[in-house]
């Protein structure tokens, strides 16, 4: 039996794959938000700096995660917390990503 407030990744996934998406919400609180955002090797992260906090979790994949002119690696299992306008995007995508994406508050809450 699955509670009304949990979630398993590989269905997100094939929620995301069956309308050929890269961004699932899957989670919306006033208090924060929460998805999955896949990106595939070589491609461009073409995001824009939001108006809220956020932590990525890399769940699958390899590439450079640049914030604010710093590049760091992350690979399956980084954590990394990107401060709110901060300019982000990830780069030298060379395994698919799938990053969980948590926003705090809730994306576009901040947003005027």
């Amino acid at each position: 039996m699955q509670m009304r407030n949990s979630y398993q990744l590989s269905k997100l996934a094939e929620q995301m794959s069956e309308a050929d998406k890269n961004w699932l919400e899957f989670l919306r609180v006033p208090s924060m938000s929460a998805g999955i955002y896949r990106l595939r090797a070589g491609e461009t992260d073409g995001q824009l700096p939001h108006t809220e906090d956020e932590l990525y979790y890399i769940a699958e994949g390899r590439a450079e995660l640049q914030v604010s002119g710093e590049s760091v690696p992350v690979e399956k299992g980084s954590l990394v917390y990107v401060e709110a306008h901060a300019e982000h995007r990830f780069h030298t995508i060379t395994e698919d990503l799938t990053i969980l994406v948590f926003f705090s508050p809730a994306e576009y809450t901040n947003k005027p």
